[in-house]
């Protein structure tokens, strides 16, 4: 995890790109409220579904997943992007 619940919130409010990581059918169990579903397995698909000058934040389920979407989002260009770690951070504050 690289950033806090209440940054992620802020960020977030203020325009941020939330998205969950996790596969298809672990978001449509449910996932953090306006994050938008880009499975790590095809997160090439982010340089044609995401803004590469707004902040992105990330999630799964223990982060793992996450920390290794934001490596691949830095080598595509996207400079702001952080790794919330586990969707459980989110309600950390």
């Amino acid at each position: 995890m690289d950033i806090n619940c209440s940054l992620a919130k802020q960020m977030i409010a203020e325009g941020a790109q939330l998205v969950d990581v996790r596969s298809t059918s672990e978001y449509m169990q449910g996932c953090l409220p306006g994050a938008q579903s880009i499975p790590l397995d095809v997160i090439q698909a982010a340089e044609k579904m995401l803004e590469k000058d707004k902040p992105v934040i990330l999630y799964c389920v223990s982060g793992a997943r996450s920390g290794m979407a934001k490596m691949a989002l830095q080598n595509f260009g996207f400079g702001e992007v952080y790794n919330l770690g586990s969707f459980r951070n989110f309600f950390a504050c």
